[in-house]
Protein backbone atom coordinates (compact mmCIF):
# COMPACT_ATOMS: atom_id res chain seq x y z
CA UNK A 1 0.00 0.00 0.00
CA UNK A 2 0.93 3.68 -1.11
CA UNK A 3 0.87 6.40 0.63
CA UNK A 4 1.17 9.71 -1.30
CA UNK A 5 2.57 13.47 -0.26
CA UNK A 6 2.67 16.30 -1.36
CA UNK A 7 5.64 18.10 -2.65
CA UNK A 8 5.71 21.73 -1.37
CA UNK A 9 9.34 23.81 -1.44
CA UNK A 10 11.20 21.38 -1.70
CA UNK A 11 10.00 18.78 0.86
CA UNK A 12 7.31 15.59 0.98
CA UNK A 13 4.49 16.93 3.40
CA UNK A 14 1.09 15.62 4.34
CA UNK A 15 -1.92 18.08 3.87
CA UNK A 16 -2.50 20.62 6.70
CA UNK A 17 -5.65 19.15 7.74
CA UNK A 18 -4.55 15.51 7.89
CA UNK A 19 -7.20 14.57 5.90
CA UNK A 20 -7.10 11.53 2.96
CA UNK A 21 -8.36 10.11 0.16
CA UNK A 22 -8.15 6.31 -0.88
CA UNK A 23 -6.94 5.65 -4.63
CA UNK A 24 -9.29 2.96 -6.09
CA UNK A 25 -8.50 0.61 -8.65
CA UNK A 26 -11.47 0.51 -11.50
CA UNK A 27 -10.98 -2.49 -12.63
CA UNK A 28 -11.86 -4.37 -9.44
CA UNK A 29 -12.67 -1.70 -6.43
CA UNK A 30 -9.27 -2.52 -4.61
CA UNK A 31 -7.80 0.35 -2.80
CA UNK A 32 -4.54 0.64 -4.45
CA UNK A 33 -3.19 3.43 -2.20
CA UNK A 34 -3.89 6.54 0.38
CA UNK A 35 -3.17 10.30 -0.83
CA UNK A 36 -3.20 13.07 1.55
CA UNK A 37 -5.92 15.17 0.91
CA UNK A 38 -5.06 19.15 0.15
CA UNK A 39 -6.69 22.17 0.62
CA UNK A 40 -7.02 25.66 -0.28
CA UNK A 41 -4.17 25.77 2.76
CA UNK A 42 -2.39 23.28 1.51
CA UNK A 43 -2.35 25.03 -2.14
CA UNK A 44 -1.60 28.80 -0.98
CA UNK A 45 1.59 27.15 0.44
CA UNK A 46 2.58 25.84 -2.54
CA UNK A 47 1.83 28.96 -3.96
CA UNK A 48 3.76 31.30 -1.68
CA UNK A 49 6.70 28.69 -2.21
CA UNK A 50 6.44 28.98 -5.76
CA UNK A 51 6.27 33.03 -6.20
CA UNK A 52 9.50 33.11 -3.56
CA UNK A 53 11.20 30.83 -5.80
CA UNK A 54 10.57 32.82 -8.97
CA UNK A 55 10.36 36.40 -7.46
CA UNK A 56 13.82 35.45 -6.66
CA UNK A 57 14.59 34.54 -10.06
CA UNK A 58 17.22 31.77 -9.39
CA UNK A 59 15.44 29.29 -12.40
CA UNK A 60 14.29 32.06 -14.50
CA UNK A 61 18.37 33.33 -14.68
CA UNK A 62 19.78 30.00 -14.95
CA UNK A 63 21.04 29.53 -18.41
CA UNK A 64 18.34 27.86 -20.84
CA UNK A 65 21.19 25.52 -21.79
CA UNK A 66 21.14 24.34 -18.16
CA UNK A 67 17.17 24.51 -17.93
CA UNK A 68 17.04 22.30 -21.28
CA UNK A 69 19.78 19.30 -19.59
CA UNK A 70 17.87 19.53 -16.35
CA UNK A 71 14.33 18.61 -18.54
CA UNK A 72 16.46 16.14 -20.83
CA UNK A 73 17.58 14.16 -17.36
CA UNK A 74 13.73 14.04 -16.40
CA UNK A 75 13.04 12.58 -19.73
CA UNK A 76 16.18 9.54 -18.60
CA UNK A 77 14.66 9.11 -15.73
CA UNK A 78 11.07 8.33 -16.93
CA UNK A 79 13.09 6.10 -19.68
CA UNK A 80 15.15 4.81 -17.16
CA UNK A 81 10.95 3.77 -14.95
CA UNK A 82 9.28 3.42 -17.73
CA UNK A 83 7.93 -0.35 -16.71
CA UNK A 84 7.05 1.09 -12.90
CA UNK A 85 4.99 4.68 -14.01
CA UNK A 86 3.61 2.30 -16.82
CA UNK A 87 2.12 -0.33 -14.05
CA UNK A 88 1.09 2.31 -11.80
CA UNK A 89 -0.65 4.41 -14.78
CA UNK A 90 -2.44 0.95 -15.49
CA UNK A 91 -3.40 0.70 -11.67
CA UNK A 92 -4.97 3.83 -11.46
CA UNK A 93 -6.68 3.90 -15.05
CA UNK A 94 -7.63 0.96 -15.51
CA UNK A 95 -5.97 0.99 -19.25
CA UNK A 96 -3.88 -1.39 -20.65
CA UNK A 97 -0.06 -1.69 -19.72
CA UNK A 98 0.36 -1.60 -23.22
CA UNK A 99 -1.11 1.72 -23.30
CA UNK A 100 0.84 2.98 -20.37
CA UNK A 101 3.98 1.75 -22.02
CA UNK A 102 3.26 3.78 -25.11
CA UNK A 103 2.05 6.76 -23.20
CA UNK A 104 5.54 6.91 -21.37
CA UNK A 105 7.08 7.15 -24.91
CA UNK A 106 5.78 9.61 -25.51
CA UNK A 107 6.19 11.72 -22.38
CA UNK A 108 9.92 11.14 -22.81
CA UNK A 109 9.58 11.85 -25.87
CA UNK A 110 7.90 15.63 -24.97
CA UNK A 111 10.19 16.17 -21.93
CA UNK A 112 13.49 15.69 -24.87
CA UNK A 113 11.48 17.81 -27.26
CA UNK A 114 11.07 21.10 -24.79
CA UNK A 115 14.64 20.18 -23.43
CA UNK A 116 15.90 20.95 -27.36
CA UNK A 117 14.00 24.06 -27.62
CA UNK A 118 15.33 25.12 -23.81
CA UNK A 119 17.73 27.64 -25.87
CA UNK A 120 16.09 28.06 -28.94
CA UNK A 121 13.66 31.18 -27.56
CA UNK A 122 15.97 34.26 -27.05
CA UNK A 123 14.10 36.63 -29.17
CA UNK A 124 15.06 38.72 -31.90
CA UNK A 125 16.71 41.61 -33.39
CA UNK A 126 13.83 44.01 -34.63
CA UNK A 127 14.35 47.31 -37.39
CA UNK A 128 14.16 50.57 -35.25
CA UNK A 129 12.81 53.51 -37.40
CA UNK A 130 15.07 55.77 -35.37
CA UNK A 131 18.91 56.21 -36.28
CA UNK A 132 21.58 55.04 -33.50
CA UNK A 133 19.13 53.07 -31.85
CA UNK A 134 18.96 48.95 -30.90
CA UNK A 135 15.25 47.04 -30.65
CA UNK A 136 15.00 43.72 -29.72
CA UNK A 137 11.79 41.72 -29.17
CA UNK A 138 12.80 39.13 -26.18
CA UNK A 139 10.62 35.92 -24.50
CA UNK A 140 10.42 36.04 -20.40
CA UNK A 141 8.50 33.56 -18.28
CA UNK A 142 5.41 34.18 -17.32
CA UNK A 143 6.06 33.66 -13.77
CA UNK A 144 3.76 31.45 -11.27
CA UNK A 145 1.67 28.91 -13.26
CA UNK A 146 -0.94 26.93 -12.11
CA UNK A 147 -1.30 23.37 -13.66
CA UNK A 148 -4.59 21.45 -13.48
CA UNK A 149 -4.78 18.15 -15.25
CA UNK A 150 -7.18 15.21 -16.17
CA UNK A 151 -7.87 11.68 -15.14
CA UNK A 152 -7.84 10.21 -18.28
CA UNK A 153 -3.88 10.62 -19.01
CA UNK A 154 -2.57 11.51 -15.60
CA UNK A 155 1.41 11.54 -16.76
CA UNK A 156 0.82 12.22 -20.22
CA UNK A 157 -0.99 15.50 -19.94
CA UNK A 158 1.17 16.52 -17.28
CA UNK A 159 4.12 16.46 -19.51
CA UNK A 160 2.39 18.64 -21.62
CA UNK A 161 2.36 21.75 -18.98
CA UNK A 162 5.32 20.62 -16.92
CA UNK A 163 8.29 20.59 -19.93
CA UNK A 164 7.78 23.67 -21.57
CA UNK A 165 6.76 25.77 -18.47
CA UNK A 166 10.32 24.26 -16.99
CA UNK A 167 11.62 24.85 -19.79
CA UNK A 168 10.91 28.39 -20.30
CA UNK A 169 12.18 29.57 -16.18
CA UNK A 170 8.56 29.68 -14.64
CA UNK A 171 7.32 28.30 -11.44
CA UNK A 172 4.54 26.41 -11.05
CA UNK A 173 2.16 24.51 -8.64
CA UNK A 174 0.53 21.36 -10.07
CA UNK A 175 -2.53 20.03 -9.09
CA UNK A 176 -3.48 16.51 -10.59
CA UNK A 177 -6.96 14.60 -10.33
CA UNK A 178 -7.65 13.67 -7.10
CA UNK A 179 -8.63 10.34 -8.52
CA UNK A 180 -5.28 9.31 -10.35
CA UNK A 181 -2.30 10.81 -8.79
CA UNK A 182 -0.21 7.91 -8.55
CA UNK A 183 2.31 8.63 -11.66
CA UNK A 184 2.41 12.89 -11.05
CA UNK A 185 3.82 11.45 -7.63
CA UNK A 186 6.05 9.46 -9.02
CA UNK A 187 7.43 11.86 -11.83
CA UNK A 188 7.56 14.78 -8.98
CA UNK A 189 10.11 12.04 -6.92
CA UNK A 190 11.97 12.32 -10.48
CA UNK A 191 12.03 15.99 -10.71
CA UNK A 192 13.30 16.28 -7.41
CA UNK A 193 16.41 13.36 -8.25
CA UNK A 194 16.59 15.34 -11.64
CA UNK A 195 17.89 18.64 -8.76
CA UNK A 196 14.89 20.79 -9.09
CA UNK A 197 15.68 23.94 -6.73
CA UNK A 198 13.53 24.61 -4.12
CA UNK A 199 9.94 25.99 -5.09
CA UNK A 200 10.23 25.52 -8.36
CA UNK A 201 7.85 22.77 -8.74
CA UNK A 202 5.08 21.87 -6.83
CA UNK A 203 2.78 19.18 -6.32
CA UNK A 204 -0.76 19.71 -4.72
CA UNK A 205 -2.89 17.03 -4.08
CA UNK A 206 -6.90 17.42 -3.76
CA UNK A 207 -10.17 18.44 -4.87
CA UNK A 208 -10.87 20.61 -7.85
CA UNK A 209 -13.20 22.91 -5.54
CA UNK A 210 -10.52 23.17 -2.99
CA UNK A 211 -7.09 23.30 -4.50
CA UNK A 212 -8.41 23.72 -8.10
CA UNK A 213 -10.52 26.62 -7.02
CA UNK A 214 -7.80 28.70 -5.36
CA UNK A 215 -5.25 28.59 -7.98
CA UNK A 216 -7.63 29.75 -10.12
CA UNK A 217 -8.03 32.97 -7.91
CA UNK A 218 -5.28 33.66 -6.19
CA UNK A 219 -3.65 36.55 -7.25
CA UNK A 220 -0.36 35.63 -7.02
CA UNK A 221 -0.69 32.70 -9.59
CA UNK A 222 -0.18 34.94 -13.09
CA UNK A 223 -1.03 31.77 -15.66
CA UNK A 224 -3.65 28.92 -15.06
CA UNK A 225 -3.39 25.79 -17.63
CA UNK A 226 -6.52 23.50 -17.24
CA UNK A 227 -7.39 20.03 -19.01
CA UNK A 228 -10.56 18.96 -18.66
CA UNK A 229 -14.95 19.21 -19.36
CA UNK A 230 -15.91 22.49 -20.30
CA UNK A 231 -17.94 23.40 -17.49
CA UNK A 232 -15.24 23.35 -14.86
CA UNK A 233 -13.16 25.36 -17.57
CA UNK A 234 -15.94 27.97 -18.22
CA UNK A 235 -15.61 28.08 -14.01
CA UNK A 236 -11.99 28.39 -14.16
CA UNK A 237 -12.34 31.35 -16.51
CA UNK A 238 -14.54 33.28 -14.50
CA UNK A 239 -12.19 32.91 -11.08
CA UNK A 240 -9.16 33.87 -13.57
CA UNK A 241 -10.39 37.37 -14.19
CA UNK A 242 -9.66 38.21 -10.06
CA UNK A 243 -6.16 39.37 -11.48
CA UNK A 244 -6.56 38.71 -15.37
CA UNK A 245 -4.58 35.75 -15.18
CA UNK A 246 -3.68 34.31 -18.37
CA UNK A 247 -5.33 31.54 -19.87
CA UNK A 248 -4.68 28.13 -21.41
CA UNK A 249 -7.54 25.69 -21.73
CA UNK A 250 -8.27 22.56 -23.40
CA UNK A 251 -12.05 21.68 -22.65
CA UNK A 252 -12.67 18.51 -24.83
CA UNK A 253 -14.16 17.34 -27.78
CA UNK A 254 -17.15 15.32 -29.79
CA UNK A 255 -14.69 14.70 -32.82
CA UNK A 256 -16.22 14.07 -36.48
CA UNK A 257 -15.07 10.93 -38.29
CA UNK A 258 -16.08 11.80 -41.78
CA UNK A 259 -15.60 8.39 -44.29
CA UNK A 260 -16.80 8.76 -47.85
CA UNK A 261 -17.73 6.31 -50.22
CA UNK A 262 -14.33 5.69 -51.59
CA UNK A 263 -11.72 5.64 -48.58
CA UNK A 264 -10.70 2.12 -47.99
CA UNK A 265 -13.65 0.26 -46.18
CA UNK A 266 -11.40 -2.08 -43.73
CA UNK A 267 -8.45 0.58 -43.27
CA UNK A 268 -11.04 2.97 -42.00
CA UNK A 269 -13.20 0.53 -40.38
CA UNK A 270 -10.19 -0.62 -38.11
CA UNK A 271 -9.17 2.84 -37.75
CA UNK A 272 -12.37 3.85 -36.45
CA UNK A 273 -12.39 1.43 -33.56
CA UNK A 274 -9.03 2.36 -32.76
CA UNK A 275 -10.48 6.44 -32.79
CA UNK A 276 -12.80 5.33 -29.93
CA UNK A 277 -11.68 2.24 -27.62
CA UNK A 278 -8.69 2.44 -26.72
CA UNK A 279 -9.03 3.51 -23.10
CA UNK A 280 -12.52 3.02 -23.35
CA UNK A 281 -13.15 6.25 -25.25
CA UNK A 282 -11.97 8.61 -22.24
CA UNK A 283 -9.85 10.26 -24.63
CA UNK A 284 -10.70 13.90 -25.48
CA UNK A 285 -10.06 13.72 -29.22
CA UNK A 286 -12.27 10.22 -29.23
CA UNK A 287 -13.37 9.97 -32.50
CA UNK A 288 -17.20 9.64 -31.17
CA UNK A 289 -19.75 10.93 -33.84
CA UNK A 290 -18.67 8.49 -37.48
CA UNK A 291 -20.36 10.08 -40.57
CA UNK A 292 -20.77 7.92 -43.34
CA UNK A 293 -21.87 8.48 -46.55
CA UNK A 294 -25.06 7.01 -47.28
CA UNK A 295 -24.43 4.51 -50.28
CA UNK A 296 -21.44 2.81 -47.77
CA UNK A 297 -23.19 3.09 -44.42
CA UNK A 298 -25.17 -0.87 -44.18
CA UNK A 299 -22.03 -2.44 -45.04
CA UNK A 300 -19.68 -0.20 -42.83
CA UNK A 301 -21.70 -0.33 -39.66
CA UNK A 302 -21.89 -4.51 -40.06
CA UNK A 303 -18.12 -4.56 -40.42
CA UNK A 304 -17.93 -2.37 -37.40
CA UNK A 305 -20.17 -4.40 -35.58
CA UNK A 306 -18.76 -7.59 -35.76
CA UNK A 307 -14.92 -6.09 -35.08
CA UNK A 308 -16.58 -4.76 -31.98
CA UNK A 309 -18.21 -7.78 -30.78
CA UNK A 310 -14.59 -9.13 -30.29
CA UNK A 311 -13.33 -6.32 -28.43
CA UNK A 312 -11.96 -8.52 -25.39
CA UNK A 313 -12.31 -6.46 -22.02
CA UNK A 314 -10.69 -7.40 -18.90
CA UNK A 315 -7.90 -6.53 -16.47
CA UNK A 316 -5.36 -3.61 -17.98
CA UNK A 317 -2.71 -6.17 -16.48
CA UNK A 318 -3.74 -9.27 -18.57
CA UNK A 319 -2.60 -9.29 -22.12
CA UNK A 320 -5.35 -10.44 -23.79
CA UNK A 321 -7.46 -7.28 -22.70
CA UNK A 322 -7.93 -4.72 -25.47
CA UNK A 323 -10.08 -2.55 -23.56
CA UNK A 324 -10.10 -1.89 -19.81
CA UNK A 325 -12.67 -0.66 -17.36
CA UNK A 326 -14.08 3.28 -17.23
CA UNK A 327 -12.19 5.19 -14.64
CA UNK A 328 -15.30 5.06 -11.23
CA UNK A 329 -18.44 4.51 -10.54
CA UNK A 330 -19.53 8.11 -10.88
CA UNK A 331 -18.45 7.86 -14.81
CA UNK A 332 -20.01 4.72 -15.35
CA UNK A 333 -23.47 5.97 -14.02
CA UNK A 334 -22.94 8.71 -16.68
CA UNK A 335 -22.18 6.97 -19.53
CA UNK A 336 -25.36 4.77 -18.96
CA UNK A 337 -27.49 7.82 -18.35
CA UNK A 338 -26.35 9.50 -21.88
CA UNK A 339 -27.15 6.15 -23.93
CA UNK A 340 -30.23 5.42 -22.24
CA UNK A 341 -30.64 9.73 -23.22
CA UNK A 342 -29.70 8.50 -26.80
CA UNK A 343 -32.47 5.79 -27.06
CA UNK A 344 -34.64 7.66 -25.72
CA UNK A 345 -34.24 10.16 -28.93
CA UNK A 346 -34.28 7.83 -31.20
CA UNK A 347 -30.87 6.09 -32.01
CA UNK A 348 -30.38 2.25 -32.21
CA UNK A 349 -28.40 -0.06 -30.01
CA UNK A 350 -26.38 -2.08 -32.83
CA UNK A 351 -24.13 -3.64 -30.07
CA UNK A 352 -23.46 -2.46 -26.54
CA UNK A 353 -25.65 -0.57 -24.87
CA UNK A 354 -24.88 -1.80 -21.20
CA UNK A 355 -22.80 -3.18 -18.58
CA UNK A 356 -21.14 -6.95 -19.53
CA UNK A 357 -22.73 -10.02 -17.72
CA UNK A 358 -19.12 -11.86 -17.92
CA UNK A 359 -19.02 -12.64 -14.17
CA UNK A 360 -14.73 -12.00 -13.50
CA UNK A 361 -15.86 -8.28 -14.43
CA UNK A 362 -18.37 -7.37 -12.46
CA UNK A 363 -16.32 -5.15 -9.65
CA UNK A 364 -14.93 -3.24 -12.02
CA UNK A 365 -16.18 -0.30 -13.77
CA UNK A 366 -16.88 -1.82 -16.90
CA UNK A 367 -19.75 -0.68 -20.27
CA UNK A 368 -19.68 -2.56 -23.34
CA UNK A 369 -18.24 -0.90 -26.55
CA UNK A 370 -21.26 0.49 -28.07
CA UNK A 371 -22.26 1.18 -31.29
CA UNK A 372 -25.65 3.46 -31.70
CA UNK A 373 -27.13 3.90 -35.13
CA UNK A 374 -29.94 5.99 -36.76
CA UNK A 375 -28.32 8.94 -34.89
CA UNK A 376 -28.94 12.85 -36.12
CA UNK A 377 -26.87 15.29 -35.57
CA UNK A 378 -30.15 17.34 -32.97
CA UNK A 379 -29.62 14.32 -30.81
CA UNK A 380 -28.30 15.32 -27.51
CA UNK A 381 -26.28 12.15 -27.74
CA UNK A 382 -24.69 13.34 -30.76
CA UNK A 383 -23.46 16.71 -29.64
CA UNK A 384 -22.82 15.49 -25.85
CA UNK A 385 -19.21 14.66 -25.06
CA UNK A 386 -19.88 11.18 -23.75
CA UNK A 387 -16.26 10.24 -22.38
CA UNK A 388 -16.99 6.14 -22.98
CA UNK A 389 -16.76 3.93 -25.49
CA UNK A 390 -19.39 4.62 -27.53
CA UNK A 391 -19.85 5.57 -31.30
CA UNK A 392 -22.81 7.12 -32.88
CA UNK A 393 -23.33 7.01 -36.98
CA UNK A 394 -24.78 9.55 -39.19
CA UNK A 395 -25.15 9.74 -42.42
CA UNK A 396 -24.44 11.95 -45.52
CA UNK A 397 -24.97 12.00 -49.34
CA UNK A 398 -23.06 15.08 -50.51
CA UNK A 399 -19.67 16.57 -49.91
CA UNK A 400 -21.28 19.80 -48.49
CA UNK A 401 -23.56 17.73 -46.17
CA UNK A 402 -20.73 15.91 -44.63
CA UNK A 403 -18.75 19.23 -43.68
CA UNK A 404 -21.49 20.75 -42.02
CA UNK A 405 -22.45 17.93 -40.20
CA UNK A 406 -18.71 17.50 -39.11
CA UNK A 407 -18.68 21.49 -38.02
CA UNK A 408 -22.30 21.19 -36.26
CA UNK A 409 -20.99 21.16 -32.39
CA UNK A 410 -20.05 23.73 -30.18
CA UNK A 411 -16.32 21.75 -29.84
CA UNK A 412 -13.81 22.08 -32.76
CA UNK A 413 -10.55 19.94 -30.95
CA UNK A 414 -10.36 17.25 -33.52
CA UNK A 415 -11.24 15.36 -36.99
CA UNK A 416 -10.72 13.19 -39.63
CA UNK A 417 -11.42 12.82 -43.22
CA UNK A 418 -11.43 9.53 -44.85
CA UNK A 419 -11.32 9.34 -48.67
CA UNK A 420 -8.32 8.61 -51.52
CA UNK A 421 -9.75 11.72 -53.75
CA UNK A 422 -7.07 14.08 -51.82
CA UNK A 423 -8.43 17.28 -53.88
CA UNK A 424 -11.92 16.28 -51.74
CA UNK A 425 -9.98 15.57 -48.49
CA UNK A 426 -8.19 19.10 -48.92
CA UNK A 427 -11.94 20.97 -49.73
CA UNK A 428 -13.19 19.38 -46.29
CA UNK A 429 -9.78 20.03 -44.30
CA UNK A 430 -10.18 23.80 -45.20
CA UNK A 431 -13.56 24.64 -43.90
CA UNK A 432 -13.85 21.88 -40.61
CA UNK A 433 -13.35 23.78 -37.62
CA UNK A 434 -11.48 21.86 -35.49
CA UNK A 435 -7.76 22.66 -34.16
CA UNK A 436 -6.39 19.04 -35.75
CA UNK A 437 -7.94 17.42 -39.01
CA UNK A 438 -6.25 14.11 -39.59
CA UNK A 439 -6.56 12.59 -43.34
CA UNK A 440 -6.60 8.38 -43.82
CA UNK A 441 -5.46 8.69 -40.11
CA UNK A 442 -7.11 9.06 -36.72
CA UNK A 443 -5.89 10.17 -32.90
CA UNK A 444 -2.15 10.11 -33.95
CA UNK A 445 -0.57 13.19 -31.80
CA UNK A 446 3.25 14.14 -31.82
CA UNK A 447 4.93 16.78 -29.56
CA UNK A 448 6.16 18.87 -32.36
CA UNK A 449 2.65 19.90 -33.23
CA UNK A 450 0.50 22.08 -31.26
CA UNK A 451 -2.39 20.45 -30.12
CA UNK A 452 -5.52 22.64 -28.95
CA UNK A 453 -9.31 23.33 -30.18
CA UNK A 454 -11.87 25.76 -32.06
CA UNK A 455 -14.80 27.56 -30.32
CA UNK A 456 -15.68 25.73 -27.19
CA UNK A 457 -12.92 23.43 -26.98
CA UNK A 458 -10.29 26.30 -25.74
CA UNK A 459 -8.30 28.30 -25.52
CA UNK A 460 -4.63 28.68 -26.17
CA UNK A 461 -2.29 25.27 -27.97
CA UNK A 462 -0.01 22.76 -26.05
CA UNK A 463 3.15 21.24 -27.53
CA UNK A 464 4.90 22.73 -30.44
CA UNK A 465 6.54 26.03 -30.24
CA UNK A 466 2.93 27.38 -29.71
CA UNK A 467 3.32 25.24 -26.59
CA UNK A 468 6.32 26.84 -25.22
CA UNK A 469 4.93 29.97 -26.27
CA UNK A 470 2.20 29.65 -23.70
CA UNK A 471 4.49 29.91 -21.15
CA UNK A 472 6.17 33.19 -21.92
CA UNK A 473 5.73 37.12 -21.82
CA UNK A 474 7.00 39.09 -24.93
CA UNK A 475 8.48 42.16 -24.17
CA UNK A 476 9.86 44.83 -26.68
CA UNK A 477 13.56 46.72 -25.51
CA UNK A 478 14.48 49.95 -26.93
CA UNK A 479 17.67 51.60 -26.43
CA UNK A 480 18.64 54.48 -27.71
CA UNK A 481 22.38 54.94 -28.48
CA UNK A 482 22.70 58.77 -28.56
CA UNK A 483 19.97 60.16 -26.58
CA UNK A 484 20.00 64.05 -26.82
CA UNK A 485 17.19 66.14 -25.50
CA UNK A 486 13.80 67.18 -27.18
CA UNK A 487 13.70 70.70 -26.35
CA UNK A 488 9.73 70.67 -26.44
CA UNK A 489 8.54 71.92 -23.04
Amino acid sequence: MRFLRQYINGAWVNAVSGETRDIINPFNQDVIATATEGNETDAKLAIAAAREAFDSGEWASTPAIERGQFIRKIAELIERDKEELAELESLDTGKTVEESRGDMDDIAGVFRYYAELADKNGGEIIDSPIPDSISKVVHEPVGVCGQITPWNYPLLQASWKLAPALATGNTLIMKPSEITPLTSVKVFELIEEAGIPKGVANLVLGAGDTVGAELSVNSDVDLISFTGGIATGKKIMQAASSNVKKLALELGGKNPNVIFADADLETAVDQALNAVFFHAGQICSAGTRLILEESIHDDFVRALVARVSKIKLGSGFDNKTQMGPLISAEHLAKVEKYVEAGKQEGATVAIGGGRPQDPELQDGFFYLPTVLTDCTTDMKVVQDEGFGPVITVEKFQTEQEAIKLANDSIYGLAGGVWTNDIAKAERCVAKMRMGTVWINEFNLYFPHAPWGGFKQSGIGRELGRLGIEEYTETKHIFQNLKPEPLNWF
